[in-house]
């Protein structure tokens, strides 16, 4: 089958992050003092080095404060490895095309690496930029230890200025993942209602169609109405906030009073969607409005409805390398494509063929479809972006203070906007890489215009080409695997059911289970339908898997009530 690759809506704005101020403020705080220092020294040359360091600070910021210290370390280990593969190739050879096909390596292994540990955003493309660029700086095998020792320096700095919040409120990460989860539920409840109250109407006013409609084609009917119950944008985006709350609650730690209270919340959450009729959605509201600040976390009844949790954390974690190997396609598109951007900037006789392969390494997506809205994003972003260079290269070439003020502005910009679309943070991305380059001395910026275009254009294109070419066979495959893991799940978690007496928890786990096997089946499909070259989706067994396990989970709540009625 062909994807669709589509213009509509691509560059539309959507609604900022309930967050977007903290990586903005934290990339500046990071940034600045070791800039500023540099700057004090005369040493601005070194803030590529410092600034691998510093740009850590944009990663985790969704993550509970103990599990973000453990992932920043993750990330300034990687950044600093990446950079230093990247100068002891630059001090080791000249070559454009050797230092080329090492930058496409690294970005292949940093694409595949943070998809399988799922470290974005930003993902791999803040650890491409800084390694391809390292490439091209002239570099002395003797200076790469001290090279290092800056990023490590900055590094440390920045993650500082990531955990420093964790002081005012320490559980500020799981309240906002548990009061949007509240909201995305009491959204989907809203809207379910709404349209059951619409039904009854038209059902009311065209009886006698609707019955020879159902009589003439029973099977039809009831497959849309199962996948219209399951697959609407409410329902999805409800159920990934869910497990997106359960993802951030459940990481490994101590879980304290609080953090056992706002469990219970997501489980009302999840009974909700479950069982969106008996819902009050402005309960969900209130107790998502209460999760502000530092104030009591409102209590639910029923405590047992933890044993679940309990039960799935006793179990051994899932290694993330078991993620590598569906990821191989995109691993080698990234490499390729990344390879022949630079290869095709430098034929072109272009002075910064890591422009080139840093444009095509933040195409590839989940699918070719999400991958040409990117590329779209992108060279929109970058053309308006050099237009805003060449309007702000007089005020920042006034000194060199001026160029590390301008750039710590377009780094909260990018940042502030970036959230909305693609495209938008590009406008500050892009003349905030321009004026980096000029840290070491002040180039011609009709020059650099002209360059950056060029690779933009280059990288898109070629970079699309290689996604066209390089086929993922493996998103069908993993469309059967994941209906398997919920037929699987929703079996078992029926049999639970049937059982008079199940363990304690053991449905409650199951529930979440067969949760979470939803989710991961509903965005293979979307990852599956974007792609090029597949084979016939089972949309049938799809609509099927996905509408008995939505009852089924409909069946649990029912059960846990009428277990707490008996009670």
């Amino acid at each position: 089958m062909n994807a669709r690759l589509p213009l509509a809506g691509v560059l539309r704005l959507g609604r900022p992050s309930d967050i977007w101020f903290k990586p903005a403020l934290s990339v500046v705080v990071a940034v600045a003092p070791p800039n500023l220092t540099l700057l004090a020294l005369g040493r601005l040359d070194l803030a590529m080095y410092t600034m691998a360091g510093s740009l850590c600070a944009l990663y985790a910021h969704s993550r509970p404060y103990a599990a973000r210290a453990r992932a920043l370390v993750w990330v300034l280990l990687g950044m600093v490895t990446g950079l230093g593969v990247a100068l002891v190739a630059a001090s080791l050879t000249g070559s454009a095309v050797v230092l080329v096909t090492v930058g496409a390596l690294l970005a292949a292994v940093q694409k595949a690496l943070c998809d399988a540990t799922r470290i974005g955003p930003p993902g791999h493309v803040i650890l491409t930029f800084i390694s391809s660029a390292a490439l091209f700086a002239p570099q002395a095998l003797v200076q790469v230890p001290g090279h290092l020792a800056l990023a490590l320096a900055a590094g440390a700095w920045a993650w500082l200025v990531c955990m420093a919040p964790g002081l005012l409120r320490p559980h500020g990460p799981e309240r906002r993942a548990t009061a949007h989860a509240l909201l995305a539920a009491a959204a989907y409840v809203e809207s379910r209602n709404a349209h059951a109250g619409r039904t009854e109407t038209s059902q009311g006013a065209h009886t006698g169609r609707t019955e020879a409609s159902r009589n003439a084609h029973p099977g039809r009917t009831e497959a849309s109405r199962g996948a219209h119950s399951a697959l609407t944008p409410e329902s999805r985006t409800a159920h990934t906030a869910v497990q997106a709350a359960w993802h951030t609650l459940l990481s490994r730690g101590a879980r304290s009073e609080t953090r056992r209270a706002l469990e219970r919340l997501v489980v009302r959450a999840e009974i909700a969607l479950a069982a969106p009729a008996d819902t009050d959605p402005a309960r969900l509201r209130a107790w998502a409005r209460a999760l502000r600040g530092n104030g009591p976390v409102p209590r639910t009844p029923y405590d047992d409805e933890l044993l679940g949790v309990d039960v799935e954390l006793a179990l051994p974690a899932h290694p993330w390398w078991r993620a590598l190997g569906p990821l191989a396609p995109i691993a080698v598109r990234t490499a390729l494509g990344c390879a022949l951007a630079g290869y095709a900037s430098l034929a072109l006789g272009v002075g910064r063929p890591y422009w080139a392969l840093v444009t095509a390494a933040s195409l590839y997506q989940a699918n070719i479809t999400l991958t040409w809205s990117r590329g779209v994003q992108r060279v929109v972003g970058n053309l308006v972006g050099v237009l805003v260079f060449a309007a702000v290269v007089p005020l920042a070439h006034l000194g060199a203070a001026a160029l590390v003020l301008c750039c710590l502005a377009f780094n909260f910009g990018a940042e502030a906007l970036i959230a909305r679309n693609y495209w938008l943070g590009s406008i500050c991305v892009t003349p905030m890489a321009l004026l980096i380059t000029e840290f070491a001395g002040y180039q011609e910026p009709g020059r650099l215009i002209t360059e950056r275009l060029v690779d933009t254009l280059v990288g898109a294109v070629v970079g699309f080409l290689a996604a066209a070419v390089v086929t993922n066979r493996r998103a069908g495959d993993r469309v059967e695997q994941a209906l398997a893991a919920v037929e699987a799940a929703r079996e078992r978690t029926a049999r639970l059911l049937a059982e008079p007496n199940p363990a304690p928890g053991a449905l409650d786990h199951a529930r979440c289970a067969l949760a979470a096997a939803l989710v991961d089946l509903r965005a293979g499909v979307e990852a599956a339908s974007g792609e090029w070259w597949q084979r016939a989706l089972p949309q049938e067994r799809v609509v099927h898997a996905e509408r008995n396990g939505h009852r089924t989970l409909a069946a649990t709540v029912r059960h846990h009530r009428a277990e707490g009625a008996d009670a």
